[in-house]
């Protein structure tokens, strides 16, 4: 797996996604919780094509801060980048962006698994 690997997704705030609907917070703006999702979304899909059609990876760690809220109907696009490969083991850098800027930044770790495997372990 080739490491700058990237992409970017995104998502308009919309008041199921706020603090006061998910239960984060009291306030009309993004829900950090929601923001690390499209987070690990975006890093997901950074490596799914290089995957084989038995494997995925699954999220272990999320070391992330939420700088600015943003409001009910602007649009956040987070970015992921494959920083470091180490076996299983990818190391993800990614930055959340609105229409102001940054919005937070994350350390995301994921780990390559067979899909049949690990759901056996339910």
């Amino acid at each position: 797996m080739e490491i700058g690997l990237t992409y970017t997704n995104e998502l308009k705030v919309t008041e199921e996604l706020t603090a006061a609907h998910v239960g984060s917070g009291d306030l009309p703006v993004l829900a950090t919780p929601i923001m690390i999702a499209l987070m690990e979304n975006a890093a997901m899909y950074a490596v799914i094509d290089e995957l084989d059609d038995e494997s995925t990876t699954v999220g272990a760690s999320v070391e992330a801060t939420h700088l600015r809220p943003t409001p009910l109907d602007d649009i956040v696009k987070a970015t992921a980048t494959l920083e470091a490969v180490e076996g299983r083991k990818l190391t993800f850098k990614i930055v959340a962006r609105d229409s102001k800027g940054i919005i937070g930044e994350c350390t995301h770790v994921r780990y390559i698994v067979n899909i049949e495997k690990f759901m056996s372990k339910l």
